[in-house]
């Protein structure tokens, strides 16, 4: 009966209705819009980093990543290589052998991080033939570099070129070599666009003296969620006295905490956005109490419990949150959608100090379900605890004063 009194009422006033529903709306789609952007931005930096170049696990022998040698080479055994076949979660081993060089043409010279890759593998990771700016990609033991546009332009070096790379090599050796630039490449992220430098794994390995070695094992995961059950099954397939097992967080914690920085100074955001989607519900709520003082009076008068009456508003205003948060779902949807297709670009000196921490700086919108139904179920929650308001009006209404209003 009550719930049925309810309904009625809502729709008894349209204009009061459509103006509460409105302001739930608003409150859901500009938070679900914040959220997404927030979140986006950061997976986009987190794939910009991690997923472009090391991947979410990583296998290197014991001490390497303190150091980065190439003195802690290790051998790429047929264990290591069927890791994808013991693991279900690892689709690809990617074998790389990684250090240091001096890349050098005419006058110019700059330090650059050389590469020795898998092309077949490399590609299905991180899709590098699809960020071939100019040129094409490598071939299997092809003796050519990929450069980074980044390290192209510093030396002034294009597509057909000649690099001339100097290093120190295995134990010791000396490492000299010169290679046509097949390709060059673009990264989104504007640290591994300034130092990159590509050869295919035998060539890079023979530059090093390091013939059958590699520094790192780049593993191939689905998502961020495989990362524990990789990082437990790798604990216990491998001898961990010889090697270590790291996830992208091990591998850079700067990076962790820069996002934990912002996602705490993005509380206080969040508060005062909450605040005042809460003052702009509870100003609805106020105005639809006061605008019904006289009709409350009047079903006190003639025998209607306090307590029947509250609910009935309660349960009135459970059902415009309900209402005002799934259209809130419902206008959300397609403009996230929209800055997930074409996300925020910036330019200036905002992007200059993006890419001063290694991020491009370009903000997608995320969009996954739980933003849309997270942010709707808060800002209900937060309806359904201000709808508390008018049982307490009801509750000391004096009738006839009410009715003389």
């Amino acid at each position: 009966m009550l719930f049925r009194l309810a309904w009625r009422n809502i729709w008894r006033n349209k204009r009061r209705t459509a103006i509460t529903a409105a302001s739930i709306l608003f409150a859901v789609l500009f938070a679900t819009f914040m959220e997404s952007i927030q979140k986006g931005a950061w997976d986009h930096m987190i794939n910009s980093v991690v997923n472009y170049y090391y991947g979410y696990v990583q296998v290197h022998e014991k001490g390497y990543w303190d150091e980065q040698t190439i003195d802690k080479a290790f051998p790429l055994a047929d264990s290591l290589k069927q890791l994808e076949e013991k693991v279900p979660e690892i689709r690809k081993v990617l074998p790389r052998i990684e250090s240091f060089a001096l890349a050098s043409t005419g006058e110019h010279t700059s330090g650059v991080m050389v590469v020795g890759i898998d092309p077949a593998r490399e590609n299905a990771m991180t899709n590098l033939q699809g960020r071939i700016s100019n040129g094409k990609y490598l071939e299997d033991s092809e003796e050519a570099a990929l450069v980074a546009e980044g390290v192209a332009e510093n030396l002034g070096l294009s597509v057909g070129d000649t690099i001339v790379l100097i290093s120190q090599g295995y134990h010791g050796v000396n490492a000299a070599g010169k290679y046509p630039i097949k390709g060059t490449v673009n990264f989104g992220s504007p640290e591994l666009n300034k130092q990159m430098v590509y050869l295919t794994l035998p060539v890079a390995q023979y530059f090093y003296g390091a013939t059958g070695l590699v520094t790192s094992l780049a593993l191939q995961l689905d998502e961020q969620d495989d990362i524990r059950p990789v990082l437990r099954a790798l604990h216990t397939e491998l001898d961990t006295s010889a090697y270590e097992v790291m996830d992208w967080k091990d591998m850079l914690p700067d990076l962790v905490e820069a996002k934990t920085v912002d996602s705490a100074g993005n509380v206080i955001v969040y508060f005062i956005l909450y605040l005042i989607i809460a003052f702009g519900i509870f100003g609805t709520i106020l105005m639809m109490s006061k605008e019904r003082e006289y009709e409350f009076g009047v079903l006190i008068s003639v025998g209607m419990h306090r307590w029947q009456l509250g609910l009935t508003v309660w349960m009135e205003i459970i059902m415009l949150g309900l209402l005002g948060a799934f259209a809130g779902i419902l206008a959300s949807i397609p403009l996230v959608y929209y800055f997930y297709v074409n996300p925020l670009r910036f330019s200036g000196d905002y992007a200059a100090a993006m890419e001063k921490f290694g991020f491009e700086a370009i903000f997608p919108a995320n969009f996954e379900a739980h933003i849309f139904l997270l942010q709707a179920l808060l800002v209900f929650i937060i309806t359904a605890i201000l709808a508390l308001y008018p049982l307490v009006k009801v509750r000391r209404l004096k009738p006839v004063e009410a009715m003389r209003a």
